[in-house]
């Protein structure tokens, strides 16, 4: 259903686009493993190309970890990269469905897919864009779907199937994913000991073999891919990224590190607005600021008004011993937060399940209240898919009608992307000099390039002045040359001259 519906709006909503540097990071991983290679070599000129969230040095790369571009490269294979961001995310809405069916009955176990689906499935920037943290969310749905199974059953499969939740959270969002597997583990481990434990000459082969021999197989292919690219198997190239540019650190307690040589003022601006936001959270009044804006933002993304309203139910929830789980591993998870330099709504995507979890059991208890206001609730119940169906009608009508109610559809820089589909068309290869103004975007990047940047139709590259671009433009004299200001208010592509 989430593939259909999503395919059916293209009409209206289009494919989108590339806007952030993640997500550009996150394609140029696509490229590289569409390809069959694990990272690239750093490219002559590769000072020229510098650019947010990629490693030039020891290799040319995404600093992130493999997953995510692991599934936007099944979409490129497959014809575009979005595909794989489209298989994923009705992938993601199924795994919830199985994870929920291990939790409540079947029938609330559908209820609250829908509510997956019509939250996250069709509308979010999980489908339209290339976040993919539909793939972190997927992880921890494989987790908590397998554990009730594994207690229940005892089986090799579950015990398999919750290392491959594992192995994808640490190979998508590794802290955020051991803030997840940390409850899990105390979970299992005072299963393992209590007194109604499996015996163990049960729990050994079904159990703890599967899982620590497929995590142990899943760490050297981790280890062997980050010895490709950064040259050692414990290092990660998020690491030699904020080594080359980062001040501010992940965490809040940490030291910063003393300013990088920058190249470009863009990237100077960029990491220096990164470092004044950890210094204001060293304030109290400015961490309580940014802390209820990231609190904000995640309610009104996971949940929004409409799905607070069965919270009502949650004093009740939380005292139930089932949801100890769940609710440990939802808060884990922000206590993890509260130490970190940055937060986004993604962020949490490891935890989506549980907090459905949460959510859809505070639902059952209001559908099960035997008081007055019963009535009141069963109707509430009966209300929230149907106000969630009218928002996306509402949504995609106004898009429909060009009645602009929120971001315009679709989605990136599609001047980026216009100028780009202009110069592929034209016959031979194509350099672009992208300059920017004094006022530009820091959020608004356009140099990024594939993963084999010589054989790339476009290649886009700074501009670092008339005497420091002569090598460059040396090196590619062959191609037609562009100058593009970023910053124009309708950009275009025109030939560059000194």
């Amino acid at each position: 259903s989430v593939i259909a519906v999503r395919v059916a709006l293209i009409p209206i909503l289009g494919i989108p686009q590339p806007f952030n540097h993640d997500e550009f990071s996150y394609l140029l991983a696509a490229d590289t493993f569409a390809h069959g290679r694990l990272t690239n070599p750093t490219h002559p000129m590769w000072i020229h190309f510098e650019s947010f969230h990629i490693i030039e040095k020891p290799t040319y790369m995404s600093m992130y970890p493999p997953a995510q571009g692991l599934v936007l490269a099944a979409g490129k294979l497959l014809g575009h990269p979005w595909i794989g961001q489209l298989l994923v995310t009705a992938l993601m809405c199924s795994a919830l469905c199985w994870m929920l069916q291990g939790w409540v009955p079947p029938p609330w176990a559908l209820f609250g897919t829908t509510l997956v689906v019509l939250r996250l499935g069709i509308l979010s920037s999980w489908m339209n864009g290339y976040w993919s943290a539909s793939i972190v969310a997927l992880g921890g749905a494989l987790v908590l779907g397998a554990w009730p199974r594994l207690r229940k059953h005892v089986r090799v499969r579950d015990a398999l199937l919750m290392s491959l939740g594992l192995v994808i959270l640490a190979n998508s969002r590794p802290y955020e994913g051991l803030l997840f597997a940390i409850p899990v583990a105390i979970a299992m481990l005072f299963w393992l000991l209590d007194k109604n434990r499996p015996a163990f000459s049960r729990s050994l082969p079904r159990i703890i073999v599967p899982i620590f021999s497929s995590l142990l197989l899943a760490a050297v292919a981790t280890g062997y891919y980050y010895y490709r690219v950064t040259g050692s198997p414990f290092r990660m190239a998020y690491q030699d990224n904020y080594a080359t540019y980062g001040r501010a650190p992940y965490f809040l307690w940490q030291t910063p590190a003393p300013e990088a040589v920058y190249r470009h003022d863009v990237m100077r601006n960029f990491y220096r607005l990164d470092f004044r936001e950890f210094e204001r959270q060293l304030t109290v009044a400015g961490y309580l600021r940014s802390a209820a804006t990231r609190a904000y933002s995640w309610w009104q993304f996971y949940l929004g008004p409409l799905l607070t309203l069965p919270l009502l139910a949650f004093p009740w929830v939380i005292r139930q011993k089932k949801m100890r789980l769940p609710l440990a591993i939802c808060l884990a998870m922000i206590a993890g937060f509260t130490v970190q330099t940055w937060n986004s709504p993604h962020y949490f995507s490891p935890a989506t399940g549980a907090l459905y979890i949460l959510l859809v059991q505070c639902i059952r208890q209001l559908w099960q209240w035997r008081r007055r206001s019963s009535v009141v609730a069963k109707a509430l119940v009966r209300a929230i898919p149907v106000l969630a169906c009218a928002m996306i009608l509402l949504r995609v009508t106004a898009a429909a009608v060009h009645v602009q109610i929120e971001l315009a559809w679709p989605r990136g820089n599609l001047e980026r992307a216009r100028i780009l589909q202009h110069l592929q068309s034209l016959p031979g290869k194509q350099l672009v000099i992208v300059a920017y103004g004094p006022r530009h975007d820091l959020a608004g990047e356009w140099v990024y390039n594939d993963a084999d940047i010589d054989a790339a139709k476009v290649v886009w590259a700074r501009d670092m002045g008339k005497d420091d671009n002569r090598d460059l433009l040396q090196y590619f004299r062959t191609r037609n040359i562009w100058l593009v200001e970023g910053d124009d208010p309708v950009p275009q592509a025109t030939p560059y001259s000194d």
